[in-house]
């Protein structure tokens, strides 16, 4: 299965992978999925809001077991997250069969679509329809860098877009949700641990900062006489990693858009994008106040103009701490396995879906704590580590 994944979506200069949601790449993958599903005899669908589903047993039976990620990956991504617990979920059930394991619940493998918000900028877009997180109002207004929506983009695809939206019935049937996934840090790394149970999910948002001066001539125009917003963005970068260090928190610039973006010109606007996480609220809004409290104090006195929008925001999620108490159990069982629970700063379906039903988290070893990038990575005995955990937790969860 994973050398099969490998090459979709894949660049051959970054060799990193732009699977971005409802494009050829992510086509590629969910024909990939149809096709692991169809091979097991699973029952494949796809719901209203593009998501992929792979049933073992009846739906309508209620109380399923649910696993799998997503396939979608950020800009030049790493191979693993996303993928791994979508291969392992399928690996995992292959080792249920092997054990003839008796299933008296029914059992779903999942490929929620554009978890990374690549394309249209918001991320999960996926669980959040389907959560109702997302209206249709809202969902109908996102647009990718070249202007098309998400309507557009899907009925391009092949998806009938006029049916997204929330979709309770389809959870009320859904009564535990496991999602494992590549650790994206070096906490088992650094602890020995092969793998890992997730507790909580840091709160966490994605805000735009619009700095807005006067464009005019790079080498004809005096330095006293610019009003300059790349200056003011300069100094707000400089600030949230300030800012980041004193809370304990992280806060990160990663995209910028600038106007009229010519070598030349000086800039009349720069769009910088801020991503910040903290482990808890008071800590998040603490650095978020102050990195606007200093920008626009850059911004006054350069002569610029600052509009500040939150564009996403999730609050901290604990993962349904009976649940994550009984894959600690499971897992507890085997002398030979260290289960440690931890923390993350990265958002996942489950966090979306941990509103609506019972969610929890498997996180494997990754050596490095490198992610979103091409250097990611994990050793193959610590992603079998992590098929063998998850079968063991699907199995005490849905078999007799």
């Amino acid at each position: 299965m994973w050398r099969e994944l490998l090459p979709i979506g894949r660049h051959p200069d970054s060799h990193g992978y732009r699977r971005f949601a409802w494009t050829g790449a992510d086509t590629e993958c969910r024909a990939w999925f149809k096709e692991q599903a169809e091979a097991r005899g699973l029952t494949y669908e796809v719901d209203r809001n593009g998501n992929q589903w792979a049933w073992l047993g009846d739906p309508a039976q209620g109380d399923a077991v649910v696993t799998g990620s997503h396939l979608d990956s950020v800009p030049d991504g790493g191979a693993f997250d996303g993928p791994l617990g979508v291969v392992s979920s399928f690996a995992a059930l292959d080792e249920l069969r092997s054990r003839r394991a008796e299933f008296a619940k029914p059992l779903a493998i999942v490929n929620f679509g554009d978890e990374e918000g690549a394309r249209f900028g918001l991320a999960c877009v996926g669980s959040r329809l389907t959560a109702g997180q997302l209206t249709v109002e809202q969902a109908h207004r996102l647009t990718d860098g070249e202007g098309v929506t998400l309507p557009r983009a899907m009925e391009a695809a092949g998806h009938d877009p006029d049916g997204i939206g929330a979709d309770p019935q389809r959870l009320a049937r859904i009564g535990a949700f496991v999602e494992l996934h590549v650790e994206q840090g070096r906490s088992l790394d650094l602890s020995g641990d092969r793998v890992g149970i997730a507790s909580a999910i840091w709160p966490h948002g994605r805000w735009r900062f619009d700095f807005q001066g006067e464009a005019n001539h790079a080498g004809t125009t005096r330095l006293v006489d610019r009003r300059d917003p790349m200056l003011s963005y300069a100094e707000t970068v400089l600030a949230a990693r300030r800012e980041a260090e004193l809370a304990g928190a992280v806060a990160t610039f990663g995209k910028i858009a600038v106007e009229p973006n010519g070598v030349n010109a000086i800039p009349s606007l720069v769009r910088g994008w801020l991503d910040s996480r903290a482990a808890d609220q008071a800590s998040l809004d603490q650095v978020v106040g102050g990195i606007e409290q200093a920008a626009r104090e850059y911004a006054q006195a350069h002569g610029i103009a600052l509009d500040v929008v939150r564009e996403s925001f999730t609050p901290v999620v604990e993962f349904d701490h009976a649940l994550r108490d009984e894959l600690a159990g499971i897992l507890g069982t085997d002398a030979g396995l260290k289960v440690p629970v931890l923390g993350t700063g990265a958002g996942h379906d489950a966090g979306i879906l941990s509103g609506s039903i019972p969610t929890a988290m498997l996180f494997v070893r990754n050596p490095t704590g490198v992610s979103h990038s091409p250097a990611e990575s994990a050793a193959e005995d610590d992603c079998v580590a992590g098929v063998l955990a998850l079968a063991d937790v699907l199995e005490g969860l849905a078999c007799r």
